[in-house]
């Protein structure tokens, strides 16, 4: 489902969010993976999730808006300036799977989570979509993000795990 949402103050609508009464939905109410990914004038501004389900799913978003916003390293935070051009995408996670190689991803349903000792790489399924990959590169892709060689999928020692995500947000403006 994709909805335009007229964004506002951000920092007051993340405020208002975050110290809301917990919301009367079951299924917000519930513990929570989930990502928030914000855009400004088409181009990647801030994603930030977490595949943790200790908080409730509504919580967890307000605070993935939040440090999206604010706090990913790769950007400097959002400003004033940005929120005319904002969108906002939000991918609540399903609990993941372990999977044995390319053969079991469906590109465009599966995101990829590859761990290898302390490290860990994880990118949502759209990212697959947008960027043509097949489940060779995508695999290669994610393992780039956690800092391994791009074939470190291949290695035994590679633990491989794919998860769905229900993902809504703006629409482009």
């Amino acid at each position: 489902m994709r909805r335009v949402v007229d964004c506002g103050d951000a920092e007051a609508a993340i405020a208002s969010a975050a110290s809301a009464a917990e919301p009367g939905s079951p299924a917000l109410a519930a513990p929570g993976a989930a990502f928030v990914t914000l855009h400004v004038a088409g181009q990647l501004r801030g994603c930030i999730g977490t595949v943790e389900r200790r908080r409730p799913l509504w919580q967890v978003v307000a605070e993935m808006a939040a440090a999206a916003a604010t706090r990913d390293p790769r950007f400097p935070p959002l400003d004033a300036a940005d929120l005319g051009a904002l969108t906002v995408e939000i991918s609540v996670l399903t609990p993941d799977v372990v999977i044995g190689g390319p053969d079991d991803i469906e590109i465009g349903r599966h995101g990829l989570d590859v761990r290898r000792g302390g490290v860990r790489g994880l990118l949502l399924p759209q990212v697959a979509v947008e960027h043509s990959l097949n489940g060779e590169r995508f695999l290669a892709q994610t393992c780039r993000k956690a800092g391994l060689a791009a074939d470190a999928w291949r290695d035994a020692g590679t633990e491989l795990r794919a998860f769905e995500a229900d993902v809504f947000g703006d629409d482009a403006a």
